[in-house]
Order: structure tokens, then sequence, then C-alpha cells
């Protein structure tokens, strides 16, 4: 078995998640090259070493361009802010790395046209580029898409999809990156709106056009995070996004995604209404899925619960017996799994830097909607002349 030798930059939420994809992934899945993890790069000498030796990788840099100048790498793994996604990732596609990263693909649409061609031009030469939207990988979200492509639920008419968070509920809560639009880009749009964005174009196979939004930020200032600072510092991200859109399918659709939704932990709820049905998933729940046939005899309908577990359910063979759940962490080692295919045959991975523009797209456009109080088209992913 060959061996596809990774180096991934960014150890904190992100990274360990990832990191635990890429312990795992060869021990569930046959997959025709192995994964090493070769080399994790933090700005903190210390604290790189520290987290290379606690979630498994053999070495640690503090230059991610060490790292990605490295003729001993195959694949950059991206876990860093947003504000650095564009530089990494172009330079690896350079490098001839394959890249993996984090969503969303950059904190302008710019930036991701800046990477989606990058990715064209390496793809020429055999190098893939993929972004982590993790929540295509959960099981249940992948039996929903086979539905509704299989025609279960007939034409998709509504689509319901909303992410709900509280962890900034407490004004007294630290000014940090994700809260900063410099780093981030966005706040609750990006971070979490990115996802059921994602997730709803996935299941459908349609694509947004067209938004009308509003944003909002309840708390402006906080106090700055490190403890020799003192004093408050600006919010300069939204803190919730609710966009009503249109898809090319003909559905319509509405999108909430805040982290002012107390008592809220991460609330992702996607659901769609055809005309011979509807289907629901609640991350809460995400080993379910809702489902409603409508072309039932009446004596026989209501929604159904269906326990995604069974061996013939979308990755679920690799796993445990039926009834044995699984969790968050699984979604990334299916993602992993999916890319070193993908690698392995030279096939495109999905989602692609292109597809992942796609979706930032769409929240450049409700961030202009926001800002005009209008309908505002989605821009086509090749650039206007």
């Amino acid at each position: 078995m060959g061996q596809l030798r990774v180096g991934m930059v960014g150890h904190a939420f992100m990274g360990a998640a990832h990191s635990q994809a890429w312990r795992t992934v060869n021990h569930a899945f046959d997959l025709p090259l192995s994964a090493r993890m070769s080399v994790v790069c933090g700005r903190d000498d210390q604290r790189a070493a520290a987290a290379a030796a606690k979630l498994g990788w053999e070495s640690h840099a503090t230059d991610w361009r060490q790292v990605i100048a490295r003729d001993d790498l195959d694949l950059v793994d991206i876990c860093t802010p947003g504000d650095t996604h564009a530089e990494i990732a172009v330079a690896a596609l350079a490098a001839g790395k394959h890249v993996l990263c984090e969503k969303p693909l950059a904190n302008s649409v710019a930036e991701a046209r800046e990477m989606a061609a990058a990715a064209a031009v390496a793809q020429t030469h055999g190098i893939q580029a993929m972004c982590g939207f993790n929540y295509r990988r959960v099981p249940a979200v992948a039996l929903m898409r086979q539905l509704v492509a299989t025609g279960r639920i007939g034409t998709v008419r509504h689509v319901r999809a909303v992410y709900l968070q509280d962890w900034i509920v407490d004004p007294e809560f630290p000014l940090v990156w994700r809260l900063r639009k410099d780093v981030a880009g966005s706040g609750a749009l990006g971070d979490i709106g990115a996802h059921i964005v994602d997730l709803t174009q996935f299941v459908t196979g349609n694509l947004i056009t067209s938004v009308t939004a509003l944003t909002e930020t309840f708390v402006r200032e906080r106090p700055l995070p490190a403890p020799s600072l003192s004093g408050n510092g600006q919010v300069t991200v939204d803190d919730a996004a609710l966009f009503l859109a249109r898809l090319d399918g003909g559905a319509v659709a509405t999108y909430e995604a805040t982290r002012f939704a107390t008592g809220r932990k991460n609330g992702l709820r996607v659901e769609l209404n055809g005309s011979l049905g509807s289907v629901a998933f609640d991350f809460e729940r995400m080993n379910e899925l809702e489902f409603y046939d409508a072309t039932r005899p009446t004596s026989e309908q209501g929604f159904n619960r269906i326990l995604v577990t069974e061996p013939d359910h979308p990755y679920m063979a690799a796993w445990w017996p039926a009834g044995h759940l699984i969790g968050y962490e699984h979604s990334f080692t299916h993602e992993v799994r999916d890319l070193i295919a993908a690698i392995a045959s030279n096939n495109a991975p999905a989602p692609s830097f292109a597809d992942a523009l796609q979706v930032q797209l769409v929240l450049d456009a409700v961030e202009r909607s926001a800002a005009t109080s209008a309908w505002v088209a989605v821009e086509p992913e090749l650039a206007p002349v």
C-alpha cells in the first residue's frame, strides 16, 4: 500500500477533528493509500510540539512555508482561520501538494476565485483540492441526498435550514478571532451559515440563485482576550444572519444562522418538502432521518423514523452492527476517506474549490442584500469580463 504523507497547518478545534480522521481512516476503511501523519504546524513551538504528541503527528513545525516546501509530503491540510486560507492553499497547490481546506473557503470572493483558479490549474497536473464541508459526510445526510435524487419526495418545493448556537450569548465573552472580520471574514454567516448553504445545495442538487437578507450584531464590543490587555474591542462581524432564497430548481428556502440562540449548542436542522413527500435531518439526532411518504395510503401516512445504521446506508458498513450509533468525529473520517479515494483514482473530489467558491458567492450575496435591504442575485462562478 502506498502512503499519503500529510502535513497539517493549525491544531486547534478543527485540527483536532482532522487529526482524529487521519488517525482512524485506514483502520475503518480499506483504501489504496495509507495516511501518514508526518507534520503538524503551529505558530508557537511549544504548543505545536504538544499538539504533535497529543494528536499523533510524527513531527512539528512553526512555519507553514517550510512545510509546503518539503519534498516528503503529498498533502497539506489547512485548519487555520480564514484570513490565511488563500495564501497557504495557493502556495501548496503551486508546490504540487494536494490540499484539504476547511470551510468557508476564504474570507472574500476574490480570494475564493483565486483559490478555485489555482485548483483548476493544479488538477491538470493530477493535484486535487477539496473543501471541508464535513456535514455532507454524515450518513443520514448522504441518505437524504439519495432519497431526493431518486425522486422519493418528488419535486422539492420548500427548503428550511437553521444552524443555532449560543456560545457568545454572554456579553463578557472575549473578542476571539471568530468575532473579527479581518481574520474570520464574517460571523455566524460564514462560520455556520456556510454549512447550511452547502448542505441544502448538496441534498437538493439545486443552487441558490438569489437572496434577501438581514444580519445583526447584538453585542458590539467585547473584552480583549489577552490577559495583558484591558478594555474592550469592537465586534466587526454578524452575530446572526437570516435570509430567504430561491433555488434554480424552483424551490423557495429560508435560512437562519445565529450564535445567539440561547440553549442551543449545535442545533443544525434541514427540512425539505416535496410534491411526493418530505424529509428532515436534525444533527442532535444525527443517526436518524424523518421521512414522510405521501404516496402511501392515507391510513399509513405519517413521518417515519429511519435509523441510519444499516450496512447498506452510506459509509456505515465500515463501522458497527446495525443500531450502534456513530458521532460527529466520523464525518471527518468519511471526509478524508473520500479524499484519499479521489486522489488514488485521480478523480476530482467533492466539494471542490469551485463548489466552495459557489458557497462563497452566496455568502457575499447575503452580505450585499443585508446592506441594501434588497433582493440580490448570486454572482456566477465565472467572473464577469
